[in-house]
Order: C-alpha cells, then sequence, then structure tokens
C-alpha cells in the first residue's frame, strides 16, 4: 500500500479534538494505522456515542479489508489466489468477485494502462533497499503480465492464472474500495457529515456544515507545500505520485507505479489526481492516467462523466481537465 499524498485542510484541528470529547458530540477525529497508511475519519455527530460507534465500525471494516486483500498475510484471499490460481481454479468471495470485474473493466477501459497483474514484475523491486530486476528478470517476468491470462468467471466466482508466475496485486484498487465501504458504513449511522481518508484516498460526505471541505494536493517535489486547494462536497479524491515509494539509481527515479507493458516506471508525470463519484474509481483511473501520460490521460478522463483530474506534468506544471475552473482550481462542489 502507498503512504498519503492527499492532505486534508480542516478549518482547525483544534477545534475538532475540543469538539470530540463534548458530551453532545460535534466534530470527531480518529487515526490509526491500517493497510500500510494513515486511516483517518472526521465526522459531525450530534451524539458522541454514535458518532464513536461509528468510527468503531468504519476502523473495524479496514481491518477487514487489509485481512482479505493484503499481499503480505500469508490467509489472505488474494494471498491464497496468488498461491492456487496457477494450478487451478480458485474460489472466490463475492466481494472480491466484484473486485476483480471492475479490475478487468478499468484494464479494458485504459487499453491495459490499469492492470493488477502487473504485479509479477513489481514484485522484483525493493524499494526501501533500492533494488530493481535484471533485463533478463524483466524480460521473464512481463511474460506473466496481461488482463487477458486473468481468467475470471464471475458467475462461477472462480479466477485462474492462464500463465506460470502470475500474480495479482490489489494495491491500485483496495484502500479506494475500503473508503467506498467506509463511507457507506458512515451513511448507515446516519453521518451527513464526514471524511475519509486511506493514504492517497479520500471522500467526503456534505460538506463542512456551511463550508465545503478543502483537499490540498501536495507538491510532488516539496513535502509539505501544495500546488492545488480544491474545496469539495460528496465526491472522491485520490492521488497517485511518483514520490510515494521511490529510489533513484543512475540518475533516474524508480517508483512504484509499474506499466504494465514495459515493466518500468513512466517519467512523464509526476502526479495525478482523480476526482469522481467513488473512491474505486478514483484510485484506479489515477493509476491508469499516471501510466498513459498527460495527453492520452486526459482524453481518457474527458471522456468520462463525473469524472475530473489534476496532473503535475516531469516540468512540474499544472493541468486540469475540462470541469475543474482555472486557474485557481477552485472547483466547484461536487
Amino acid at each position: 500500500m502507498f503512504s498519503p499524498s492527499v492532505q486534508t485542510v480542516p478549518a482547525s484541528k483544534r477545534a475538532s479534538a475540543a469538539t470530540a470529547g463534548a458530551k453532545g458530540g460535534g466534530w470527531m477525529q480518529r487515526q490509526e494505522a491500517i493497510m500500510g497508511t494513515a486511516i483517518t475519519v472526521e465526522l459531525w455527530c450530534d451524539e458522541a456515542s454514535r458518532g464513536e460507534a461509528a468510527m468503531d465500525a468504519v476502523m473495524a471494516e479496514m481491518h477487514r479489508i487489509d485481512q482479505a486483500m493484503s499481499p503480505h498475510k500469508p490467509q489472505s484471499e488474494l494471498s491464497r489466489i496468488n498461491r492456487q490460481a496457477a494450478a487451478a481454479a480458485v474460489a472466490l468471495t463475492p466481494e472480491m468477485t466484484r473486485l476483480l470485474v471492475r479490475a478487468k473493466h478499468f484494464s479494458r477501459l485504459s487499453a491495459g494502462a490499469f492492470d493488477i497483474t502487473y504485479a509479477a514484475v513489481g514484485r522484483l523491486y525493493d524499494y526501501r533497499l533500492g533494488i530493481r530486476p535484471d533485463a533478463a528478470q524483466l524480460q521473464l517476468a512481463r511474460a506473466a503480465v496481461g488482463d487477458r491470462h486473468l481468467l475470471l468467471d464471475a458467475r462461477a466466482r472462480t479466477v485462474r492464472f492462464a500463465r506460470p508466475g502470475m500474480c495479482i496485486d490489489l494495491g491500485g484498487f483496495a484502500k479506494g474500495h475500503a473508503v467506498d465501504c467506509a463511507t457507506a458504513i458512515l451513511h448507515q449511522f446516519g453521518i451527513a457529515h464526514a471524511m475519509v481518508s486511506a493514504g492517497g484516498d479520500s471522500r467526503v460526505i456534505g460538506d463542512r456544515r456551511g463550508r465545503p471541505w478543502s483537499i490540498g494536493i501536495r507538491d510532488p517535489r516539496q513535502p509539505g507545500a501544495l500546488v492545488a486547494l480544491l474545496p469539495l462536497e460528496n465526491t472522491s479524491i485520490s492521488t497517485s505520485g511518483d514520490y510515494e515509494r521511490f529510489f533513484e539509481a543512475d540518475g533516474q527515479r524508480f517508483h512504484h507505479l509499474i506499466d504494465p507493458a514495459s515493466g518500468c516506471s513512466p517519467r512523464s508525470v509526476r502526479s495525478v489526481s482523480i476526482l469522481a463519484d467513488d473512491g474505486l474509481t478514483c484510485e484506479a483511473l489515477s493509476k491508469a492516467v499516471f501510466i498513459l501520460g498527460l495527453n492520452q490521460g486526459m482524453r481518457l478522463i474527458e471522456a468520462q462523466d463525473n469524472v475530473d483530474a489534476v496532473v503535475v506534468d516531469a516540468q512540474g506544471a499544472l493541468h486540469y481537465s475540462c470541469g475543474l475552473m482555472a486557474p485557481s482550481l477552485s472547483a466547484k462542489p461536487r
């Protein structure tokens, strides 16, 4: 999973903390480390006990999804698929089936730029140790990459790998799904004003009681600085950047956003932020646009309904889709 790339800019964290303990409720916030990133929920509730219960339920859901979809947990459903699917069809839960159906949809939509089978190559990189595959390793692993080799039977709820060495990774997908699930839980608790974030993926419910939520997009090369500030309501945003996990060698930056076709890190953009109605769409398209690059990526976004993009290119210039107003990017509440 990835470290945070979208920073929320609430009116006052001190004010939120002060009202969180109020007996009658108010602004409440909680943060935990789950899925390898910071999970944050901030909400308004006029009953403190209901707000606490809602945050408990959100964090429990995040842990549940982590247990099911982590590639690092041997007993997760994802790990079981990766161990067994090359030998025989593996039975899937309804939830995993739906996610794989959506993964295939985004693979087709992006002409393969989004492809969860990239993991056969992705696992050869170690960003902490600065390790990358050599040409021979890359060629061998690329033979196991390709959505067409992922044989999904949605009706029977099974999946099988058609190539040896295949594996899948939901790292470009699961956090957006988790944020969507958390948002649904908050709705069930009657929460009308909230923000849930999982690293670079955020979704806001309603507004901040009279004004929009302010979501900042960080500068890819200046930690702590922002390139845009977006006022949002009832929308999701996901940012993918080349600064999240990377190392530099031979004058080049090797980062975790891998082009499935080449097995290498694209370098034409530094970050991509997608706004859409749901987190899963945001996260998938942020990865796809990053791989496609500015021109192809923006054409893809402009062809979608209710989807917008903010892209920082390799020179640090800011680009935005037609649905966002220039030059300040003070987007109308979505």
